[in-house]
């Protein structure tokens, strides 16, 4: 058995958690069987991980281009002095912005934006540009989605 980061995280949270992550939504029955537990013991882990903060939400993963977004960027961000605090107001009013990221170094924010055309993405950035120095690359593919971090389990 691998050393964990966080010793609290059994062989069993694991694979609890690694079937949460392939299926969010599997019933109780399906997740005890998954990690080797009557139902009632299941149910009591999820109640403790997520009492602990392990986790935090069971969510569902949308394809934005399904929705009338096929275009993403990632755009770095860095607010002219004195502008942070409404650079970040607005990027967390633009619901384009999907995901921001408050992050050290040169820029201040990385977020990933969808838009359903480069007129949309123009406009968006006009009303940031005004305020900060964008950089913005295009996402051509994503090969490694959003996935749990190592368990370890080796």
């Amino acid at each position: 058995m691998a050393i964990l980061p966080n010793p609290e995280i059994d062989d069993i949270d694991q694979r609890m958690l690694e079937a949460l992550a392939g299926d969010a939504r599997m019933s109780l029955k399906e997740l005890a069987q998954a990690a080797g537990l009557s139902s009632p013991s299941a149910a009591e882990r999820l109640r403790r991980l997520q009492e602990r903060g392990v986790i935090t939400a069971f969510t569902i993963d949308v394809d934005p281009a399904a929705l009338g977004y096929p275009l993403q960027a990632i755009v770095r961000i860095r607010p002219l002095p004195g502008q942070l605090h409404v650079v970040e107001r607005l990027i967390k009013e633009t619901p384009q912005f999907v995901e921001c990221d408050k992050v050290t170094g040169d820029d201040c924010f990385i977020a990933r934006l969808v838009v359903p055309s480069m007129g949309e993405l123009d406009a968006i950035l006009d009303r940031i540009v005004e305020k900060a120095e964008t950089n913005t690359s295009m996402i051509k593919a994503s090969p490694v989605k959003r996935r749990l971090p190592p368990l370890g389990r080796v």
